[in-house]
């Protein structure tokens, strides 16, 4: 990937490559001029999720930028059809007032979450930390998403969701995981390599029936069936 330093020139061929989905053409632009003024490459827009779909799957970036209130096909239904394709990773722009939709974007995939409020480097260090494999989620989401989710539906002491059978390096990544860890850091406390790290990771994905770290983490702590 290209270092900070390519801030100031053009995005380099080994930057990550965005799409943006957002119905607002104002803030398409303004994310488009702010991301490529720090070496991201865009190399599409969609105004609703229909769009979205079609040229994620025909220009396939490294990372969709995802709305999720949109006209027409929604964000949500979009990063479903996304993730399942295997069409590019979904990074969700969310706001204060959408926690029912960041659980849909969780259960469809998306693998980060930011405010639209957050500031650029915060927004291009996501975009990074997504394409290279991590996940991103700003703690103001997530402070707010497990708050709507406790209030919503709390587990029942007699119906107790299923846990997979994980070996125990299994349950230490997991663990890992919900302490919201990156790769590398879990191979630095693990003092595994980050190939072997990810190697856990699939397989605990595999066993929760898990689309994404978040997706995860949603699950084992009962916030979605």
């Amino acid at each position: 990937m290209a270092s900070r330093g390519d801030a100031a020139g053009e995005a380099d061929v080994t930057s990550p490559t965005v799409l943006l989905a957002d119905d607002h053409g104002a803030i398409r632009a303004g994310l488009r001029i702010m991301l490529e003024a720090h070496g991201i490459r865009v190399v599409g827009e969609a105004a609703d999720g229909e769009v979205a779909v079609r040229n994620a799957s025909a220009l396939r970036p490294d990372v969709v930028l995802m709305d999720l209130r949109m006209p027409g096909r929604d964000g949500v239904s979009a990063t479903r059809e996304i993730v399942e394709r295997g069409l590019g990773d979904v990074l969700v722009l969310t706001s204060f007032d959408e926690d029912e939709l960041v659980f849909g974007a969780i259960a469809a995939g998306a693998v980060g979450f930011l405010l639209k409020t957050a500031d650029a480097e915060t927004l291009v260090s996501a975009i990074r930390a997504v394409a290279d494999g991590e996940g991103a989620l700003d703690t103001r989401v997530t402070r707010r998403a497990l708050a709507a989710a406790a209030a919503a539906s709390r587990p029942r002491e007699d119906d107790p969701a299923p846990r997979p059978d994980l070996t125990a390096r299994e349950q230490e990544v997991l663990d890992g995981i919900l302490q919201g860890w990156s790769n590398a850091e879990l191979a630095r406390r693990l003092e595994i390599s980050v190939p072997t790290v990810k190697t856990h990771v699939s397989n605990v994905l595999a066993k929760l029936g898990a689309r994404s770290r978040s997706h995860a983490a949603a699950l084992v702590r009962g916030e979605i069936g």
